[in-house]
């Protein structure tokens, strides 16, 4: 499943400079040291974290894309790093577990 995929199945798209990254894993996590030392690379991150290290630690984790769950809202900035460093960003509106297992069905 590619990330632009997620787009049917109610995820919206905030930044996809990457649309075609493959989805291989999810790793949910709010604590970025924990997330730079455990997510895996092609994995879709589910995190209520929104600022601008956010693009750091994707790009550190090589993530396939970050998930903002529970509607949390991008600022400007953050897209601009984000576009700038190939991170896609989608936001969710329900919470990271109702993601993770959506994700877990489509995966």
């Amino acid at each position: 499943m590619t990330v632009e995929n997620l787009t049917e199945h109610g995820f919206e798209p905030l930044a996809l400079p990457e649309p075609d990254r493959e989805i291989t894993g999810v790793y949910i996590g709010d604590l970025l040291s924990w997330v730079m030392g455990r997510a895996r690379s092609g994995d879709a991150w589910i995190t209520i974290m929104s600022n601008i290290n956010i693009a750091a630690v994707a790009s550190l984790a090589d993530v396939a894309c970050v998930i903002l769950a529970e509607g949390v809202e991008l600022s400007g900035d953050v897209t601009k790093a984000a576009l700038s460093k190939g991170i896609n960003i989608l936001s969710f509106e329900a919470s990271a577990f109702d993601a993770a297992v959506l994700l877990s069905g489509l995966l």
